[in-house]
């Protein structure tokens, strides 16, 4: 199965300029059969889809993930398990530790976008990974191929995932029509769900998911060259100022959290899938 893992739409992100629904109807048209919409800190684009969209591509299977922006380590990106969209994650800020504690223990996995990117905004390029490198350890997949990024930088990443044996995921990371199908991850097995997605990025070998496409050359930071270094660092005084301003949010929203969101009600199924997780968990610990 073929998706695209790293997804941003016009219906979720401030910077994107393509529709949910164009970015479907070309993933189609190159042979796509899903995509995971990983918009910055907010479910809104997914929200979109499941209101307007979801009757009308019942062939297509789109997912919800979303793509943090930490206090300490960059982007990651995020997949919950269906009918978990905590509130939490659409509040930026988080450090990696206690973001990988809170997403395990809701059942969700997670791992870095485009790592070895740019400075502030991709993992290996922080403080957080410089200070503790084996951190990488607790990740459950890595991003190695990204559109978006330049060849050195997917090279490294394939690097990091083969020293941690982690499955290696690839997406667009688009933002124009023209970089929507460029990049994909190619599942030995088809999924559904979140949870099918995240029960398969977990037991599978790393070898049997693979990442690849095509660089898109057209980004913002190849058409200003050298001027881009300014965004790069003007991102820090962004993302700091937004985590100071969130902190009490986040520390009501974490006291209050309730992993059901109402217009995604859980089932049955992943009910058990829960409960077994928390058993085996218990085992292990025991």
């Amino acid at each position: 199965m073929r998706l695209d893992m790293h997804c941003h739409v016009k219906e979720g992100s401030i910077d994107s300029k393509v529709t949910l629904e164009s970015y479907i109807n070309k993933l189609q048209e190159h042979g796509f059969q899903g995509m995971v919409i990983t918009d910055h800190d907010t479910y809104e684009g997914y929200r979109h889809w499941k209101r307007n969209l979801k009757d009308k591509y019942k062939d297509f299977v789109v997912l919800k993930g979303i793509e943090y922006d930490t206090c300490d380590a960059g982007h990651i990106l995020c997949i919950m398990p269906e009918g978990v969209k905590m509130r939490l994650l659409e509040l930026k800020g988080l450090p990696l530790s206690v973001l990988i504690n809170f997403v395990h223990s809701h059942g969700g996995i997670l791992g870095p976008a485009h790592p070895c990117g740019e400075k502030y905004l991709s993992f290996t390029n922080t403080k957080k990974y410089k200070k503790s490198p084996d951190i990488t350890a607790k990740f459950d997949f890595i991003e190695t191929f990204n559109a978006c990024e330049p060849k050195e930088s997917n090279q490294a990443a394939e690097e990091l995932a083969r020293k941690y044996n982690k499955p290696g995921v690839g997406g667009s990371d688009a933002h124009k029509i023209d970089c929507v199908s460029m990049a994909y991850t190619q599942l030995p097995e088809k999924v559904s769900t979140e949870m099918e997605l995240i029960s398969l990025l977990k037991k599978v070998s790393p070898q049997k998911v693979s990442a690849s496409g095509f660089l898109y050359t057209k980004t913002t930071k190849e058409r200003i060259g050298k001027v881009n270094k300014v965004l790069v660092y003007s991102f820090w005084f962004y993302n700091k100022f937004g985590e100071l301003a969130r902190r009490n949010k986040r520390r009501l929203r974490g006291a209050i959290e309730n992993p059901v969101d109402p217009i995604d009600p859980i089932d049955v199924k992943f009910l058990n899938n829960i409960k077994k997780y928390k058993i085996k968990r218990y085992k292990a610990e025991a």
